[in-house]
């Protein structure tokens, strides 16, 4: 049975009188649930689907899959959400945010079984391949059935997760279009997904197109040098080593088509670094997507559509220009009546978004402007087709009979 509930962040002021208190409720997403044949139980997924703003066609977002969901859900929500809303100083895309909430974590996220080690033994490790095919044969299908998703998809994983990220990278790497690990834990069973990114990535053509953000956190303590630790083979080492390795890997070979990036974060610990790396990654993997620096007035239709035409190419999928923006720029030249730029934005609104009702309207405002009667009775006409309006067989009545 499929359960939503609100997840939200109660808001309230004490005071020392018996008036009641008043609370005011932020959402931030919802708690989702699915029953996986696979691993043979329950899971619970927290799910962030972008605010809808005031358009009037159906947008579909690109997926971003975060590993331990209960740990990093809000803060990532919070960071996507802010940089994905200006649209002059944007940074990313919106997008769906799929928080995936833990119940044996030592077990989904390891991909062999490991009694002893450096750092304990872990008896419940060794199912990150079953994990990782809840994740493809369940987990997505159900998102993409249930949500408004786009076809790109960006996995997220810090620790035993960013280990989990790497394994996914280099034993199935079609199933995620980008991917991030931090400060991921490469140690494990004596470095064997090093071993096999060191065989497999350089031969594989799939990693064309794929994207790979690393982040090594500082686990050695202060002063630490990259330079020293990569030599040093004592046990208070072995993480960072890992991870060093992985990344000079990375700016070495240039694995087969994969393009990638990381960073030493000498300053941060393995705690405090997601929220860095987090922030970096986004501005890496997406960053032909912020609009040029220049004046958003000051911008030509013919601009957002060559941007938004790169951004598609990116992406692998279609992506136009938002709607409302658009629709915007265009009342502004026509307010100031520069009526070639205006219906450059109008016209655009509509060859983007041929079933919205609003393009048309919009468009009518402006060839009733510039004295076009027929024009815009035809306007208003496939707008009443697609949503009958009373105020507009009005309007559209009062410009037949003229």
């Amino acid at each position: 049975m499929i359960r939503h509930i609100l997840i939200v962040i109660f808001l309230g002021i004490s005071f020392e009188c018996t008036c009641q208190i008043a609370t005011e409720k932020i959402v931030i997403g919802s708690t989702d649930s699915l029953y996986s044949a696979i691993l043979n139980e329950g899971r619970k997924i927290f799910v962030y689907v972008p605010y809808k703003a005031p358009i009037y066609n159906q947008v579909n977002y690109p997926v971003v899959y975060l590993l331990d969901g209960e740990s990093h859900f809000n803060s990532v929500v919070g960071m996507i959400q802010y940089l994905s809303e200006v649209f002059d100083n944007t940074v990313c895309p919106k997008m769906i945010i799929v928080g995936i909430i833990n119940t044996d974590r030592t077990r989904d996220l390891t991909p062999t079984t490991l009694l002893s080690s450096y750092y304990g033994s872990f008896p419940s490790s060794g199912g990150s391949e079953r994990f990782s095919s809840f994740i493809e044969k369940e987990l997505i299908p159900y998102i993409d059935a249930h949500y408004p998703t786009a076809p790109y998809r960006m996995l997220i994983g810090h620790s035993f997760g960013g280990l989990f990220t790497v394994t996914t990278l280099v034993r199935h790497p079609g199933l995620f279009n980008a991917y991030v690990a931090i400060d991921p834990s490469l140690w494990w069973d004596n470095q064997l997904i090093l071993k096999e990114a060191n065989a497999k990535l350089g031969i594989r053509n799939s990693l064309a197109g794929k994207l790979l953000y690393l982040a090594v956190a500082n686990t050695v303590g202060p002063g630490a040098s990259p330079g020293q630790t990569i030599k040093d083979t004592s046990g208070i080492s072995t993480h960072m080593r890992g991870n060093l390795i992985f990344g000079n890997y990375l700016s070495t070979t240039s694995p087969s088509g994969l393009h990638s990036s990381w960073k030493y974060y000498g300053d941060d610990n393995h705690g405090t670094v997601p929220l860095l790396a987090e922030y970096d990654a986004l501005h890496f993997l997406f960053d032909y997507y912020q609009l040029p620096k220049e004046n958003l007035e000051l911008m030509t239709a013919e601009i957002f559509e060559k941007h938004y035409k790169n951004i598609s190419e990116k992406l692998g999928y279609r992506m136009t220009p938002p709607e409302g923006l658009i629709n915007n720029q265009g009342y502004i030249w026509l307010q100031r009546k520069i009526y070639d730029k205006a219906y450059a934005y109008f016209k655009l609104n509509v060859e983007s978004y041929p079933t919205s009702f609003n393009v048309y309207d919009s468009i009518a405002d402006y060839y009733i402007a510039t004295g076009d009667t027929e024009k815009a009775i035809e306007s208003l006409e496939k707008e009443l087709s697609i949503k009958d309006k009373p105020e507009v067989r009005t309007r559209l009545g009062k410009l037949k009979n003229k």
